[in-house]
Parts: structure tokens; sequence; C-alpha cells
């Protein structure tokens, strides 16, 4: 599989990709290491090269970088928690299928949460400047991808997807809020 090429497919035509990715295996090895390590690479790069490099311009102040050592302990911790949040979406997506009428299927709900965060990690290029950041609100479209993948790979019931994919998306965000409060905690304001 190429990451690329399948990015390019989610955000294009994720419907026509599900039935793709629901013949493929489900192995989380395989998909971590082919498809989020590559990914999660993203707002990582991003991230440091917009704090350290780039910098945010402060009102009576001028340009403010953060340290080399704090941007490359953000972008390191940033990129383990955003491999951390796939996995518990996966556990999440799995757990929560019989209540609504989809079966737990391990494999499948890694599967729906990997891809499905593809928009969230190429927004992660709008962390460049510090004026784009509000971009990053293209991020939602996983939303989208996520609601079209759940009848495909959990097999819910389509009416129920839009509640299902509401509470998924609302977990998503809680732990990117937490994970970004436990950056800043530890790192600074990256």
């Amino acid at each position: 599989m190429n990451a690329a090429l399948r990015a390019k497919a989610m955000l294009l035509d994720p419907w026509a990709e599900w039935t793709k990715i629901e013949q493929e295996s489900g192995d989380a090895a395989y998909l971590l290491s082919r498809f989020v390590a590559i990914l999660a690479l993203v707002p990582a790069v991003f991230g440091f090269i917009g704090a350290c490099l780039i910098g945010v311009v402060v009102p009576g102040v001028g340009v403010v970088r953060a340290s080399l050592f704090d941007g490359i302990f953000g972008a390191a911790f940033g990129y383990a928690m955003t491999c951390a949040t796939v996995l518990v979406l996966g556990l999440l997506i799995n757990a929560l299928a019989p209540l609504f009428g989809g079966r737990r299927d391990f494999d499948s709900a890694l599967k729906l949460a990997v891809y499905s965060y593809t928009p969230v990690w190429l927004a992660g290029i709008f962390l460049l400047l510090p004026g784009l950041r509000f971009l990053g609100l293209t991020a939602f479209y996983a939303a989208y991808v996520l609601w079209t993948g759940l009848p495909q790979l959990t097999k819910s019931p389509e009416q129920n997807s839009p509640t299902y994919a509401a509470v998924i998306v609302v977990a998503a965000c809680a732990l990117i809020a937490v994970a970004a409060a436990a950056q800043r905690a530890l790192c600074g304001a990256i």
C-alpha cells in the first residue's frame, strides 16, 4: 500500500476506498508501520518547523520561537500521542459497535480509525504558519470520512451512522484536546 495514494483516495472518494479497505488485512503492526507512522509525521514536522524556525509574531515583542529542545520534544510527544489516539479510537469504535447495531471486529475498527484520521494528519500542514492554523478546521472532514466507512466496516445500519460517527468524533476531539494540553504543559506553547 502506498500511503500517499491511500491518503489521496481517502480525501477524494472515501466511499470507493472503504470498499477496497474492507477487503484488506487490519493487522495493527502493518497499519501502524505503513500508514500511521508516515502520516503522523505531517503535523509533527510542520508543527516543529512552524514553532521553532518560523515562530509567531507577538505584538510589542516581535517574533517568538520555541527552543529547539522544546520543539523536538513537542514534536516527538505529539507524534506518539497521535499514534496512541488512533489506537484508542480503534478500541472505542470496536467497543461501541454493538450499541449502534454493528459487529465487534477490532481489525475493522482499527482500519476505520486509522484511515478516517487521514484528514486530521494532513491538516497538520497548516501548523507551518501561525496565520494558517485556523485552516486546521479542515480536519473535521474526517467526520465525513468516518461516517462513510462505519456501515461498511462495522456493519452497522446506515441510519445509525450519523450518531455513531458523532460519538466517535466527540471522543476524538476530547483525546486531541487532552494530548494538546499535555503537550503544552510539558513543552510550553508550541
